[in-house]
């Protein structure tokens, strides 16, 4: 008897537009409107940003949770973690202190506060866990993990030893860094840092003149953050003995990457490569035919960290062909094919505006989701 043809679908969002299950959802549609006998399996991705917890606790069929937490501009906002095993907790700071939450006219990175993170950390350790897995990308802030720290006990105090404020403006005040009153639970729980950003935490690589502006900051502001930062980490290493300036991800996240190695002695991790593991995509990529991949826009920054190369490097050690359906395609792409991806459609088929491409992106992803399906069989 022939062996149905087995499809892995494994997409990353359309942000703006589809979230990863829907993303899923419609091009499997669109597959099986074609060849309905297909076996497909869909596995929800993110690349450590927003939808990362919900794509890993769906798929481990763990427990999403809800709290109230302090939002990046100190609102109280709606955040969501999961608990995948009993004692294994999986964040997104993009939940409690991500760009998303902030109207683009409001954003501020003087002012913007990582405080809600800490709390949903908090959260977490409430749940009496020992591992936690955190995503820190899409991150509206800058203030290099001050307010996480903040909230987990750590005291910031200034030259009258009062505790100071929220955000990147408030580094200048401190004097003094106390760990006396950290929550004691840290100490006995490994935090593993979800992150492919590579920058360290100062100078033209480093956080705020890299991701600075679309944070808010104009150019006149990338120097003063850079020396904001500057000063946090001479007081870290100061009080601490640890040097984070140079580490490798210190600068992502407006340097939360360093704030969780210097406050919770985080380990940084290959975020891709470790959320294709919490997925346990290598068990379903071992009994496909064909995989399916995508974003919204594959461009020059699809090779750095991003789920599309992810799936299609771990999909090359079955020797599997991979599909990437894309929102749009920007800028020169053709080394794509030499990280895996044997061919991109995008699902733009006409010219449109951008709103119009959002409405439409249901039907598109059906359709392409057929062409994906034939231009396969060409060759089989």
């Amino acid at each position: 008897m022939k062996k149905k043809l087995s499809i892995v679908i494994a997409s990353d969002s359309f942000k703006g537009s589809a979230s990863t299950f829907e993303v899923n959802d419609w091009i499997a549609e669109g597959i099986l409107r074609f060849l309905p006998s297909v076996v497909i399996k869909k596995v929800p991705v993110a690349d450590g940003g927003e939808g990362t917890v919900s794509a890993i606790t769906k798929e481990r069929k763990g427990r999403l949770k809800e709290v109230m937490v302090t939002g990046p501009l100190g609102e109280p906002v709606k955040a969501h973690y999961g608990l995948i095993e009993e004692n294994v907790a999986i964040l997104e700071m993009a939940e409690a202190s991500g760009i998303m939450l902030v109207n683009e006219n409001d954003l501020d990175p003087y002012k913007a506060t990582t405080y809600g993170t800490g709390e949903l950390i908090l959260a977490a350790l409430n749940e009496g866990v020992k591992e936690i897995y955190i995503g820190i990308g899409g991150s509206a802030t800058n203030d290099g993990g001050l307010g996480m720290a903040q909230a987990l006990g750590y005291e910031f105090k200034d030259s009258k030893g009062n505790q100071v404020g929220f955000g990147a403006q408030e580094i200048d005040k401190i004097q003094s860094i106390s760990s006396e009153n950290v929550d004691s639970r840290l100490k006995d729980t490994t935090i593993k840092i979800l992150s492919d950003v590579t920058n360290p935490l100062l100078g033209e690589n480093g956080a705020s003149f890299v991701y600075g502006k679309q944070k808010g900051a104009q150019e006149k502001d990338f120097q003063i953050l850079d020396r904001l930062l500057l000063k946090f980490a001479d007081l870290i290493e100061e009080t601490f003995k640890k040097d984070i300036r140079n580490e490798e991800g210190s600068g992502a996240a407006g340097g939360l990457g360093a704030g969780l190695l210097a406050f919770c002695s985080a380990k940084m991790t290959n975020g891709v490569e470790q959320i294709l593991d919490l997925l346990n995509i290598d068990d379903v990529l071992s009994q496909a035919d064909l995989v399916i991949t995508g974003e919204g826009r594959i461009d020059a920054q699809s090779f750095y960290g991003k789920a599309p190369i992810g799936i299609a490097s771990r999909s090359k050690r079955y020797d599997l062909p991979v599909i990437a359906i894309v929102g749009s395609v920007s800028g020169n792409i053709e080394a794509v094919y030499d990280h895996g991806i044997d061919l991109v459609l995008d699902t733009i088929d006409r010219p449109m505006s951008l709103q119009e491409a959002i409405d439409s992106v249901e039907e598109s992803l059906k359709r392409t989701g057929e062409i994906a399906v034939r231009s396969f069989l060409l060759n089989n």
